[in-house]
């Protein structure tokens, strides 16, 4: 099943790892590790395999995509080898990236990202496309009366004025391209009435938000054990430091407070009470692509005995995102191919603030997965 895997943020370090990652696999470079869609509960010829996946997106930089590998590779992100060795791959996906179209409104600008999505399927002979937004986290987006109502946004979008923040309109164009999508980052994306009314009307699926790959998941193994324990958390506070681009992005305050939020959900519907505590983010631009974080939680036993855990987790997050865009991208362009439309909140094991109203424990969400690619097979 030949899908196309479209990249919002194509250039960005999640991406191109993505992009370097499924070459690699494709051309047995690589074994799958940290694939969810490769583990023996989830396995199935059901979805594309690795080798079906072709890569294209849009992206406001230029730099072409073996220049960003190398970089990365420099960065110690992806190793130096299968760059050198994939270079004629990553130049030819680079001839299907696409810089971000700007016309004089939302809707002339939705058209021709939707040309390009379908110049992109056409060109490949491509059965069907997931576009997945992997760019930078933009702040919460006010709300707008035509947020509410399909045929109020597109008269809207036809005025001069933006109405769409950049996630909206790529889950736009996406849905009239007759595409899934998958929002990777915190960012509003489909999580509009307008945009679920669209995409029911297209017959797509969507997903998201804001991939889990570092402390969220943690706190969504961690969080459980509490609960189930029946001991009382009264504080759960957390430092997280980033570098690279992302790190960048998160200095900016307001798109700061949306990834802070999207984080802070798990405690809240897992605990059945909010703790005390806040997570900061700070941009620590050493780091490079890696990032750290460490988790204080003080917590009250029996007879209220006052206890404590500390947690630190230092990783490389493109390396953990990558492997769950390609789970994210076969697991979508199968369900879309089995007659899903609208949210998947069957894929919140993947997303920090996912689609639904669901369980935040990772174990419980593992299972609703589980079933979810039972029933595609």
């Amino acid at each position: 099943m030949r899908t196309g895997l479209w990249l919002v943020g194509a250039r960005g370090s999640v991406a191109v790892t993505s992009i370097v990652g499924a070459a690699a696999l494709r051309a047995g470079l690589a074994e799958p590790i940290g694939c969810v869609t490769e583990h023996p509960r989830l396995r199935t010829t059901a979805l594309p395999g690795f080798g079906d996946l072709v890569f294209g997106g849009h992206d406001v930089v230029h730099t072409n995509l073996v220049k960003r590998a190398e970089a990365l590779a420099a960065a110690g992100v992806v190793p130096a080898r299968l760059v050198a060795a994939l270079h004629s791959e990553l130049s030819a996906v680079d001839d299907d990236v696409r810089p971000v179209p700007h016309a004089a409104t939302q809707r002339a600008t939705a058209s021709a990202m939707r040309h390009d999505l379908e110049a992109f399927r056409d060109k490949h002979a491509l059965e069907r496309v997931v576009v997945v937004n992997v760019a930078s986290t933009e702040p919460a987006a006010p709300a707008h009366p035509a947020h509410t109502d399909l045929e109020r946004l597109q008269s809207a979008m036809a005025m001069s004025e933006p109405v769409l923040p950049g996630s909206s309109l790529a889950a736009f164009s996406a849905f009239s391209a007759g595409c899934a999508y998958v929002d990777f980052t915190p960012s509003t994306g489909a999580r509009l009435p307008a945009l679920h009314e669209l995409a029911v009307q297209e017959r797509t699926p969507y997903a998201g938000h804001d991939g889990k790959t570092g402390e969220t998941l943690l706190k969504s193994v961690l969080a459980p054990m509490f609960a189930m324990r029946r001991l009382h958390a009264t504080s759960w506070s957390g430092i997280n430091l980033l570098g690279g681009g992302d790190g960048a992005t998160l200095a900016e305050p307001a798109a700061n407070a949306a990834k802070s939020a999207s984080k802070q959900r798990v405690l809240g519907e897992t605990l059945g009470y909010v703790p005390d505590g806040t997570t900061r983010i700070e941009y620590v631009p050493g780091l490079g692509d890696f990032k750290t974080a460490w988790d204080l939680v003080t917590f009250e036993g029996f007879l209220g005995t006052g206890m404590r855990m500390e947690f630190t987790w230092h990783g490389c997050d493109s390396a953990l995102a990558a492997p769950l865009v390609l789970d994210l991208a076969r697991l979508t362009a199968a369900a879309h191919k089995n007659g899903h439309i609208g949210p998947l909140a069957d894929l919140a094991f993947f997303f920090k603030d996912p689609l639904g109203d669901t369980d935040h424990g990772l174990a419980a969400q593992f299972e609703t997965l589980a079933k979810f690619a039972e029933g595609l097979r």
